[in-house]
């Protein structure tokens, strides 16, 4: 669940601990932001998005919970759907090859989710990242949006790069060594801080 009081305190932390994101802050306003509880349904969203817009995920996404009654299926339900099914929704061969990792570790246990919220972050990575399809980006995403972890910054994420380049008035976008740099003034409040330079351009 996400905790209101947590983001308004680190809010102010960050606002009160670096000047550059103070003003981001106070011209953005609140973020929008929302935890998406189901853990299952968002690692499934997370797969089939990669890599095409978010238009075209959001269509094959509607297809395929159309081939569920208008639901995600369950894992055992996924499983038994045969790939000309799943081709037909337009997901691609690969990504149901990923889904399939998934939902066969649901299944078989090896992937407990609901243990997830008493896990600390880089554990859940460590897990999350041995699914086929899922690296240590969108483990991150998991983490921000579907637990509402509120220390995590993801220094991989191409649109963080981009905004420190710009609003912090660097030459070229910054390497993981500059990012350590200025995010650590940040803790323990790095998901709140990558959320408002996500809006930044707002």
């Amino acid at each position: 669940m996400l905790d209101k009081g947590v983001w308004r305190r680190g809010t102010a932390h960050l606002a009160r601990r670096d000047k550059v994101l103070g003003r981001i802050i106070r011209r953005v306003g609140y973020p929008n932001f929302e935890v998406h509880e189901n853990h299952y349904s968002s690692l499934i969203v997370s797969i089939v998005s990669q890599q095409i817009s978010w238009a075209a995920a959001n269509s094959i996404l509607r297809r395929f919970r159309q081939m569920y009654k208008g639901r995600m299926p369950t894992p055992k339900e996924y499983l038994k759907t045969k790939n000309e099914k799943l081709r037909g929704a337009g997901i691609s061969p690969q990504k149901c090859l990923y889904l399939k990792d998934l939902c066969e570790r649901i299944e078989n246990g090896a992937l407990e989710l609901k243990k997830f919220h008493r896990m600390p972050n880089e554990m859940i990575i460590e897990e999350l990242d041995e699914v086929k399809g899922i690296g240590r980006w969108t483990a991150e995403m998991f983490l921000i949006f579907s637990l509402g972890r509120t220390d995590v910054f993801p220094m991989d994420d191409l649109g963080i790069r981009k905004a420190v380049k710009e609003v912090y008035g660097l030459r070229d976008l910054p390497d993981k060594k500059k990012l350590e740099g200025i995010s650590r003034v940040w803790r323990p409040y790095g998901s709140i801080a990558a959320l408002y330079l996500w809006h930044s351009h707002d």
